[in-house]
């Protein structure tokens, strides 16, 4: 027994000294840093990259989205790969005048979004004709600002490679499912990444919405072979050594599902995804965080053994706790009180921390409240995810469907109400 009670002492103290780190990086979230110097002065030709499974029903708001940049459209070209359509998806894209790289695959474990853009950008990258300076990937799903391009190419005069921009919801109230995205994000867009990026660590690219130089690509294409190709590159970036940037202004709206079922098999899908990220890469950051002994690589890695392992950490201790409290080892006022002290910052902080990042990023609090009352049970079926996916890991890629057609005229038009 009285190994089991400094083993909880030790799991105590690791885990208190992860948050307090976290909070301190958090801070940082709250300082307005001064822009970058540029390194250069020039307009980048971008391409912008639009992965689409059947995705008829949205793919045409944001093409013209695209289209209706304030950035030169001479400076800029739009790619749809249709991936294994059956619907009308290539013929929206052509009509709308952008162009098309149809792919067909028969093996569904190609059948993913990372390897839809490793084939088409091996195919970009040995076209001796395509003089692109960077690409921006885009979910079909997606509106985007019309500044987009121009914020992405002051990044890169400030000689930034991989840059991630703004991912905001343009379905934030439809239900209380895309409402808890909406607030995730909303937090995670401060307080993890602005944070990091203004303390001078390595934010990380979210899916969509990101810009990558071509010459970071150059040597070795898109290579990524978990579901979550978003945090794989970002991790592979940072055990190079490198930072990623971060572009508050440079904004994306995200359609999010709003009915439970296919929130679950998403988000079981970035767990997963998640899983895969930290059995592959999480030797080579911890080589890496004493081979380029800087900060960001001991943040990557620290991202890596938050997410799974706090987890596991946190749930033997749960079972230690009911260990003790039922050999009579802890009194009820004490077990009590180390269940609350894990509810409250699980469940009660987050709403004051994601209703205090609405009021300083001026979000509509009124229509949110249904939203923000339920977001424990949307962080609490997290929880029941990625305790299932530690044992069962389903890894086919489902569809989640995009049916929310919104222009960018009526999300603007919104977030001004």
């Amino acid at each position: 027994m009285q190994f089991l009670y400094f083993l909880q002492q030790a799991l105590v103290w690791l885990i208190t000294i992860y948050w307090i780190y976290q909070l301190v990086i958090s801070l940082f979230a709250l300082v307005k840093i001064k822009d970058k110097p540029y390194i250069v002065d020039k307009k980048h030709k971008f391409l912008a990259i639009i992965p689409a499974h059947n995705e008829e029903a949205v793919v045409g708001s944001l093409i013209a989205s695209l289209q209706d940049q304030s950035y030169d459209s001479k400076d800029y070209d739009i790619f749809v790969i249709a991936d294994n359509c059956t619907d009308k998806t290539e013929e929206i894209a052509r009509e709308a005048g952008v162009n098309v790289f149809v792919r067909t695959e028969t093996d569904p474990a190609k059948k993913t979004k990372g390897a839809a853009l490793q084939v088409f950008l091996n195919t970009i990258l040995n076209n001796p004709e395509a003089d692109y300076d960077a690409f921006c990937i885009f979910d079909a799903d997606n509106v985007v600002d019309k500044h987009f391009f121009t914020e992405m190419n002051k990044h890169l005069c400030q000689g930034e490679e991989v840059v991630q921009g703004y991912r905001d919801i343009k379905n934030p109230d439809d239900s209380w499912v895309s409402a808890g995205y909406a607030i995730f994000y909303w937090t995670m867009n401060r307080f993890y990444h602005l944070a990091r990026y203004n303390a001078g660590l390595s934010p990380l690219i979210n899916g969509t919405g990101f810009m990558v130089k071509m010459s970071a690509i150059r040597d070795e294409g898109w290579k990524t072979k978990t579901l979550t190709e978003d945090i794989e590159f970002s991790l592979k970036t940072i055990i190079k050594g490198k930072k990623l940037g971060w572009a508050t202004t440079a904004i994306v709206y995200d359609e999010q599902p709003v009915k439970f079922k296919p929130s679950w098999s998403q988000r079981a899908r970035w767990t997963i995804g998640h899983i895969q990220c930290l059995a592959e890469y999480t030797k080579p950051l911890t080589r890496s965080t004493f081979e380029n002994k800087t900060l960001t690589n001991f943040d990557g890695l620290l991202y890596m053994l938050g997410s799974i392992p706090m987890f596991v950490i946190t749930i033997l201790l749960l079972l230690l706790n009911a260990v003790f409290y039922l050999t009579k080892g802890m009194s009820t006022a004490d077990f009590t009180l180390n269940i609350l002290k894990f509810i409250i910052p699980t469940f009660i902080l987050p709403i004051f921390t994601a209703l205090f990042v609405m009021i300083i990023d001026k979000r509509p609090i009124k229509k949110m409240i249904k939203g923000l009352v339920l977001y424990p049970l949307f962080l609490g079926s997290w929880l029941l995810i990625n305790f299932k996916c530690l044992f069962k890991r389903e890894t086919t890629w489902e569809k989640i469907e995009h049916v929310r057609k919104v222009d960018i005229n009526t999300i603007n038009k919104d977030d001004k109400k």
